[in-house]
């Protein structure tokens, strides 16, 4: 079974990404795409003193759905087999890891059009994903 990991962040670019990964596997009986939502944690330890570790999921799970919708309003309209996850951490790594844990045969991801060397001084969560990730990584403009 081919895994395309598509992170979808709500942007039109992650948006465009995902277009790409369903012309890339719409005659594919046996793709699963996993589009995967992360969600960055909140840095500040205040936020723990006044929220339950409940509420705040409960809070990371709202986000990522909202960022979700209009990736599953596309995929509704498929045949294509896929996988829903919403994970909170840091981008790149969670996107590393979630492919150690389930396998992936292919990233496809959005950018922001940034030029390289703007992207390398900003620390572009691209820049760390090309860095990261050891299986073929397609970016979409």
């Amino acid at each position: 079974m081919q895994k395309v990991i598509v992170p979808i962040d709500g942007s039109d670019a992650s948006i465009r990404a995902l277009e790409a990964a369903l012309k890339l596997v719409k005659n594919t009986e046996s793709a699963e795409l996993h589009v995967l939502n992360i969600q960055s944690p909140i840095g500040s330890r205040n936020v723990s003193r006044f929220f339950s570790p409940e509420t705040l999921n409960e809070y990371y799970q709202d986000e990522g759905e909202h960022a979700l919708e209009k990736a599953l309003a596309l995929l509704e309209n498929t045949d294509v087999k896929y996988v829903k996850r919403i994970a909170v951490g840091p981008i790149a790594e969670t996107i590393q890891a979630y492919i150690e844990e389930h396998g992936g045969d292919q990233l496809i991801m959005g950018t922001r059009g940034l030029a390289a060397m703007p992207g390398l001084i900003l620390g572009s969560v691209t820049t760390k994903v090309l860095s990261l990730i050891n299986i073929p990584i397609t970016l979409i403009k």
